[in-house]
This record gives C-alpha cells, structure tokens and sequence, in this order.
C-alpha cells in the first residue's frame, strides 16, 4: 500500500461540555475587564515577550476561555508582566491583573513552577 505523505490529524474539536472552564470563572470574578476583551491585538503589536518568545495575550485569553488549562500553563509562563499590554488597551482591558489571576488560578489548581 502506497503512502503519499498523508495522515490523519488530530480532531480539533473542543467538546464545552466536557472541559473546566473554572479558570475563566475565577478571571472573570476577579478581574472582570477580562469580558470585555474583544481580542483586537493592540496588547500582542507592544508585547516585549513576543519579540523573544512566540507569547500572545490574545492567545491566552483564547486558551483561558477554551478551557484547556494545559497549555494555558505553557503560554503564560512567557509573559515578563512589563505592562505595554496594558497601556495600549483600547478597553482598558487591566491585562497584568489578569495574568496575575492566571498564576493565581494555577497555583490552586496544579503544581505550578514559575
């Protein structure tokens, strides 16, 4: 049997009702400019980490609202907290709190090294 290079990929799909969405809960209790986030990509233009690492805000917000707290762990570790996000929010969206949640929230759940 011949093989052109194809495989099957991996099934994207997010099943809501199966994943925890208690990370976003706890964000949105805290912090609740987190809902008002219409993930513009202002904060991602000024990122310092994002010239270093392949960091995005818009993407952890996409992982935190997904649920898949898993590489939301990954994604959040590059943030350096300088806080251009933050000043150039057009929302006012208060993006340093909201990692700080992150951490927070992670700290509860799993065993979590910075």
């Amino acid at each position: 049997m011949n093989k052109f290079g194809y495989t099957i990929s991996r099934d994207n799909q997010i099943d809501y009702d199966k994943v925890d969405r208690s990370m976003a809960a706890f964000i949105e209790k805290n912090e609740p400019t987190f809902r008002i986030c219409i993930q513009c990509g202002s904060c991602a233009a000024s990122c310092s980490a994002a010239n270093f690492t392949r960091f995005s805000f818009r993407k952890l917000c996409l992982l935190i609202r997904r649920g898949l707290t898993d590489d939301v762990q990954k994604e959040v570790s590059k943030c350096m907290l300088c806080g251009k996000c933050r000043l150039v929010c057009p929302r006012g969206v208060n993006t340093r709190n909201i990692i700080l949640n992150v951490h927070q929230a992670l700290h509860k759940t799993t065993v979590y090294e910075l």
